[in-house]
């Protein structure tokens, strides 16, 4: 994160590094303001909370922006995909997520069937937004995932676990 041009934080009183720093801590992990501050305070940087909120909000994008240029294309070949229940006023939902070996979550769906439709439509948004196809598939033993993929990645190798 500390890679940013330095451009951007002409006229601050902090150097780059550490505001770098708060804007990744903040974004980074479930830290509030105030953790932030402590944080920094603990390494003898004293910034109030509000001035990180501050930083937060002008070179928060940015950041984002550049995480999401870093992590584009870099995600594991293995694939595992899910479904879970989920009750939403009264009605029950399934949502299917798919996470990589390393355990980034590539993509979620809510759909109201536990069906091969919904399972395609599941993998076809998957291979839309990451554009490449995984050398290994791990799913559970519902058999929509077995239809789906033999119609969108018959090459791809499928292991079904429990």
């Amino acid at each position: 994160m500390t890679e940013a041009p330095h451009t951007h934080f002409r006229r601050h009183r902090f150097p780059a590094e550490i505001i770098a720093h708060a804007v990744w801590l903040y974004y980074r992990f479930p830290l509030s303001l105030r953790d932030v501050e402590d944080l920094l305070a603990e390494r003898g940087i004293s910034v109030t909370f509000q001035t990180v909120a501050e930083w937060a909000a002008k070179f928060g994008l940015k950041f984002a922006h550049q995480l999401r240029r870093r992590t584009r294309g870099h995600f594991a070949d293995k694939w595992q995909l899910d479904e879970m229940v989920v009750t939403i006023k009264g009605e029950r939902y399934w949502l299917w997520r798919a996470v990589d070996a390393n355990g980034y979550v590539l993509d979620a769906l809510l759909q109201s069937r536990r069906n091969k439709a919904a399972a395609l439509r599941l993998m076809r948004k998957l291979l839309k937004s990451q554009s490449t196809t995984p050398r290994v598939l791990v799913t559970d033993k519902l058999r929509s995932y077995s239809a789906a993929k033999a119609e969108l990645m018959p090459g791809v190798e499928h292991r079904s676990h429990k």
